[in-house]
């Protein structure tokens, strides 16, 4: 039985995988920040929770301690934070400017980190990191979105120098779309969760080693960095 970690599965993306794997027979391991407030959606699963709080980095320690002599072929770096939505430049709010890189950006190369052995242990050695579009310089005709924008940039900066450095795992990441029932999205997105997080199911199964280093979206097509 492989087995996948996902972080923040206590909705939306994160939420969905758990259900998808889980429901092909995956063993799943999934973090949330606090197991009493996890939801009645997660407790009718059969997934193994932890708690992680991405702004504390001793439990990111905590969990590859815990895991240490485990096995992780999959690993989805996918709690995020949003940030302000329009902060102005003459008002910066350091704080949550701060945090969204500590969550967005540090946290999940930290995760690879504490979890290298568990997932050189594995079969599939992959870390993909949930990026977005919106981390695309190239892609960026709109402006705004600041926090979010640049702690994404830096994620994929990050996460391709970990593909380079890690040659031992097929690390990339991965754009989910504009997705529906998710704190980004709304009425108005063009992308499902179940067809956004099955897409991104397909991307993940079907990587290998030219997977390395690259930014995909959730169907399949490379983005510019």
């Amino acid at each position: 039985m492989p087995t996948v970690l996902i972080t923040g599965v206590n909705r939306g993306l994160g939420l969905e995988f758990a259900k998808q794997y889980r429901a092909d027979g995956w063993r799943v391991l999934g973090t949330v920040r606090n197991r009493r407030n996890a939801g009645d959606d997660l407790a009718s699963l059969d997934i193994e929770l932890h708690e992680l709080e991405l702004t504390d980095f001793s439990t990111i320690s905590a969990l590859g301690h815990a895991l240490r002599d485990d096995a992780v072929d999959v690993l989805i770096a996918n709690a995020g934070h949003l940030g302000i939505r329009d902060m102005p430049i003459d008002n910066i709010d350091l704080q949550s400017w701060e945090t969204s890189f500590r969550v967005n950006t540090i946290a999940p190369v930290a995760l690879v980190g504490a979890l290298l052995a568990p997932l050189r242990r594995s079969v599939q050695r992959k870390a993909v990191a949930i990026s977005s579009r919106r981390g695309s310089i190239a892609c960026n005709d709109t402006g705004g979105r600041y926090m979010y924008r640049s702690s994404k940039a830096a994620l994929n900066a990050a996460w391709r120098s970990l593909a380079v450095d890690h040659a031992e795992l097929i690390a990339f990441v991965l754009h989910p779309g504009w997705v529906r029932q998710t704190g980004m999205g709304s009425s108005l997105a063009d992308v499902g969760l179940e067809e956004s997080v099955s897409g991104m199911r397909g991307a993940i199964d079907s990587a290998t080693a030219a997977s390395r280093g690259r930014f995909l979206t959730w169907d399949g097509k490379e983005l510019p960095w």
